[in-house]
């Protein structure tokens, strides 16, 4: 009777269930977000290394190529920061879909009132997500792989960047990937507290306010690189 009952034992795991409901869907969005946000800030960071000259921000590049040297082979810390963070968008993608999927089989077909506030910030967030997916792809065919960048040069970053921002499409590409980032940012930080737990309303308002500067900075510092370039304050 043991055997019998352990066979036809067929109650899912934590995990599948955590991942099958929406308060585990929430999470998962909340944590990748998170850890994008991380990326997000050491990238902004980074680049702002190119006000400093070719020299410096070249050397910021080469560094992340050999970080955890000798222990870690060349680039491989970098791969793994790859991987990590194509996960982390995987799962916040995945998620953030599904759980538009069951927004919209939960709607009755009709409103007698309709929340226009909450409406204008889930397509905010919906065309922002799709914004910044497409960019992405550009991005990395841009200075990554520089298949879209005429006058690409490998192991040459800060000119690879000038060349960029010398064209009024890469721009043009760029600022508005970037304050659709900001947007993002600025409703999925609150998002992500609310599903984490706020705790209190003093901290309902201090999360608020941190949400509102990082979009800012965030939004700010990414954008200064190609108005240096722009203005010709870099160059």
């Amino acid at each position: 009777m043991a055997l019998a009952t352990r066979g036809t034992d067929q109650r899912p795991s934590m995990t599948r269930t955590l991942w099958g409901s929406t308060i585990g869907k929430k999470t998962v969005m909340a944590v990748s977000g998170l850890i994008m946000l991380g990326y997000l800030v050491a990238h902004m960071l980074g680049n702002l290394k190119i006000f400093f000259g070719p020299p410096e921000f070249n050397g910021y590049a080469h560094w992340l190529r050999t970080i955890g040297e000798p222990i870690l082979h060349y680039e491989w810390a970098l791969w793994i920061n790859r991987v990590v963070l194509v996960v982390a968008v995987v799962l916040h993608a995945v998620c953030a879909y599904q759980l538009s999927r069951r927004d919209l089989a939960a709607r009755p077909s009709k409103y007698v009132h309709k929340r226009a506030r909450a409406g204008y910030a889930t397509r905010t967030m919906r065309w922002g997500g799709i914004i910044l997916a497409l960019f992405i792809v550009w991005h990395i065919l841009d200075l990554t792989t520089g298949t879209v960048n005429p006058g690409f040069q490998s192991g040459r970053p800060y000119r690879n960047v000038v060349e960029t921002f010398s064209t009024w499409y890469g721009n043009t590409i760029y600022i508005v990937a970037v304050l659709a980032l900001g947007l993002h940012i600025q409703h999925g930080f609150w998002s992500a507290a609310q599903t984490l737990g706020v705790g209190s309303a003093t901290r309902e308002r201090v999360l608020k306010t941190a949400g509102n500067l990082l979009a800012l900075v965030l939004t700010a510092g990414f954008i200064a690189v190609p108005v240096a370039v722009m203005t010709g304050v870099v160059s």
